[in-house]
């Protein structure tokens, strides 16, 4: 078993990740259509879970004509497009049905998630929306807070903006510049694998540090008393 196959069992969740590049050729001439629509369902429709980062770069790196025959500029468009349709769609579901949409219990739509999301905007604001681009889970759900607490929507638009072309961007200009090398050429599951993992990376960070100050907050409120016992 090579280390391809290995990883997406070793993480749940990554099995629908591990090939991109059979998903695109298997969609054939359909698969600009199938990156334009998992980009708008991942940046406004309140499911996460999809490949967006490792499909943009993998559809830039393999765009040429004896591939899967898309003009790299038409891939970029569509992409950008999409992306900022889907954060204005997320935007209108905020400001319509706020926290109303989630619950503790929930597959897809936890209140974990939600609240996530709260924390990363609040403590970015506006930028947020550039920032989230490049964190899955996280990116889905921003738009979505923003919408919630009325966050002035010319803002909302300019940064909205931004974050698609940039997060477009840079996908796609890495996968179209790394298309030449043959290391990355050859193994486009695993380096796939590797963005979706170097993308969680912040995610988990912050959920270790919440966990560490989560725990010690207890002890250091216990230790007034202890001293307080030994005088």
């Amino acid at each position: 078993m090579d280390l391809v196959t290995l990883v997406p069992q070793a993480i749940p969740g990554l099995h629908f990740l591990s090939n991109p590049g059979d998903l695109l050729q298997q969609l054939g001439p359909w698969a600009l259509f199938g990156v334009a629509l998992m980009v708008f369902i991942e940046s406004g429709l309140l499911f996460p879970f999809l490949p967006g980062d490792s499909l943009l770069f993998t559809a830039a790196l393999l765009h040429g004509p004896d591939k899967l025959n898309i003009n790299i500029w038409v891939l970029i468009l569509v992409a950008f497009v999409c992306a900022f349709l889907g954060d204005q769609v997320g935007y209108f579901l905020g400001s319509r049905f706020g926290r109303r949409l989630f619950k503790d219990d929930a597959r897809v739509l936890k209140t974990e998630h939600l609240n996530r999301a709260e924390d990363f905007f609040h403590k970015y604001g506006g930028r947020s929306l550039v920032l989230a681009r490049f964190v899955p889970v996280v990116r889905t759900y921003v738009p979505l807070v923003a919408g919630m607490v009325r966050h002035p929507y010319r803002h909302f638009i300019g940064w909205n903006a931004l974050g698609g072309f940039l997060w477009v961007g840079i996908m796609s200009a890495a996968g179209y510049f790394l298309g030449g090398v043959p290391l990355v050429a050859n193994h486009v599951d695993l380096i796939a694998i590797i963005i979706v993992v170097v993308s969680l990376l912040p995610m988990g960070i912050e959920i270790l540090r919440s966990t560490r100050s989560k725990g010690s907050a207890p002890q250091r409120a216990a230790a007034p008393s202890a001293e307080h016992e030994n005088v």
